[in-house]
């Protein structure tokens, strides 16, 4: 007993707030009404997409509805409407949040994400429609950086202050009706189980029914399963015969996550994939720009290699003139040495003998013909 009095004596200390009661009847009503005459956004709040209102709107809408404009009004003015709304506020029928604005870091962040995401997707795209579509990219880009600047990015936390006021702050649904038709089908789940389960108490006549049904909904998988096979192996056969040139597709949407009218119609589907088709020549202007740019870098690889073979020729043309010099300078030594060869030869037969090789000193000066 000494304990929960301490405990209540520090909570009218602290000024803790009381319990939450539960929302009367009128106030379901109006948040209802509200839900649906209030204009909502949807945003994410705590990693959950929710929607919220603002106070202001809130006020004007529920001055113009029945609960202030009829015999016996729940509230008149401004101020009491404001009291109503904090009452249901307290009833956790809605809480209030706090609007923090988006940095710049961050939205330049994003921006840069949706960029590279746009860049990798066109980049097997035409060079043509690289250009036009980076243009208008940038064009976009501008206009939504316009627009943020003009209307500036937000995002929604939650307030410590949970108190409704007449102002431009955001208030968050909490209470969220289900639908009427959500009802109906869990009854109807209930009821169909039930009766499943109940199948041997079912007079015979209605168990005999049931078998038939079972039969034809069997009938009808199998027959889908056999459209399917049959359509496979008509294309396969036109597709071998014709050498890939006629592509026909009976019941073309049979496979695809249509509706179950749209999945048998159109009952087929032919395309004409030989010379001179559009998809011929898409192919041709295709492996004809690879040509021009395979050109194109071949062009910008060739002045290196005329540089190469200019070097290269000046080379052979040193190399050869090296080559002629040695030969020239050959032939003037063979030639010396045939003059020098002819001159011996001519003094030998001067004097029948050859000449002595004698040092300097050895050497008596000569004056004329008579020696000093």
């Amino acid at each position: 007993m000494a304990d929960k009095r301490k405990t209540k004596k520090r909570k009218d200390d602290f000024g803790e707030p009381p319990e939450s009661e539960k929302p009367t009847s009128e106030e379901y009503a109006v948040a209802k009404w509200l839900k649906a005459n209030v204009p909502t956004k949807k945003t994410k709040f705590l990693n959950h997409h929710v929607e919220y209102f603002t106070g202001t709107k809130a006020v004007d809408a529920l001055l113009t509805s029945k609960w202030a404009t009829g015999k016996n009004p729940a509230f008149t003015t401004r101020i009491e409407v404001t009291h109503y709304l904090h009452r249901m506020l307290l009833h956790k029928l809605f809480h209030r949040a706090k609007k923090v604005p988006v940095s710049e870091q961050e939205l330049k962040g994003k921006s840069k994400k949706k960029e590279s995401e746009k860049i990798s997707k066109s980049g097997d795209e035409k060079d043509g429609e690289k250009s036009q579509a980076s243009a208008c990219e940038g064009k976009d880009t501008k206009d939504g950086k316009e627009k943020e600047k003009k209307k500036r990015k937000i995002r929604l936390e939650m307030h410590m202050e949970q108190v409704f006021l007449d102002t431009v702050d955001a208030y968050v649904w909490i209470y969220d009706p289900k639908p009427w038709y959500y009802w109906v089908c869990g009854i109807l789940v209930v009821f169909g189980t039930i009766t499943v389960c109940m199948f041997p108490l079912w007079p015979a006549t209605v168990r005999i029914g049931v078998y038939y049904l079972s039969i034809a909904a069997a009938a009808f998988l199998v027959m889908i399963i056999g459209l399917t096979v049959l359509r496979v192996v008509v294309f396969c056969l036109v597709w071998i015969l014709t050498l890939s040139r006629h592509h026909l597709w009976l019941l073309p949407n049979l496979t695809e996550d249509v509706g179950f009218f749209a999945s048998f119609w159109p009952l087929y589907h032919y395309e004409y994939r030989g010379p001179g088709s559009d998809s011929d020549k898409a192919s041709k202007n295709k492996k004809k720009r690879k040509k021009d740019k395979l050109s194109d870098d071949e062009t910008e690889k060739t002045p290196l290699i005329d540089d190469k073979s200019t070097a290269e020729a000046q080379a052979e043309d040193v190399g050869s003139g090296d080559a002629k010099s040695s030969e020239l300078d050959a032939t003037s030594a063979t030639t010396d040495k045939l003059s020098e060869s002819e001159s011996e030869n001519s003094q030998r037969s001067s004097t029948d003998r050859d000449f002595e090789i004698v040092d300097h000193d050895e050497v008596e000066p000569v004056v004329g013909d008579k020696p000093l």
